[in-house]
């Protein structure tokens, strides 16, 4: 239930148990093989896991670490009504978009209020098409010739038709 904005704290413990559980597994884990890691007992993970307990900040903080998430995301994500597991750390997942007749795409807000883009920012398309992982991605183009060297600055020249 959200109260005032705030999620209640069952919420909370519900969304906590069940991303330690999933990620501990997503990882095969045991649950002394984290309480090792993180210099607890097993059965302060079980009591986690289960929702009995909420693990204190410094060990959400070990723990989100240990799992590479973000501890918002350890926090905050509800993979029940976000439809998506929790994300590893700086990894986002922001929904379908539909190609249009000329090719155009709309990004998702959340996107683009995440990257702040705005109207006119230039992006790079970047293609891979070997069967296996077939797929386009886009990037900054100033951040991208960052990361070349300027190397491909006459990829910019002409915009993509």
């Amino acid at each position: 239930m959200d109260v005032g904005g705030m999620k209640s704290m069952n919420d909370s413990r519900k969304n906590i148990a069940a991303n330690l559980r999933y990620l501990r597994s997503k990882q095969r884990l045991t649950q002394e093989a984290v309480a090792e890691r993180i210099g607890v007992t097993r059965q302060a993970v079980a009591k986690w896991e289960n929702g009995e307990s909420l693990p204190d900040i410094v060990n959400c903080q070990a723990l989100a670490e240990l799992y590479d998430v973000s501890l918002d995301d350890l926090v905050r994500h509800d993979a029940e009504a976000e439809g998506i597991p929790i994300p590893p750390k700086d990894k986002h997942i922001f929904g379908l978009v539909t190609l249009g007749e000329r090719g155009q795409v709309v990004l998702p807000k959340k996107a683009r209020d995440t990257f702040q883009l705005k109207p006119g920012d230039s992006l790079l398309v970047l293609g891979d098409t070997s069967p296996e992982r077939s797929g386009l991605a886009l990037i900054r183009s100033d951040t991208f010739l960052q990361m070349t060297g300027f190397a491909v600055e006459k990829v910019f020249e002409t915009k993509g038709e």
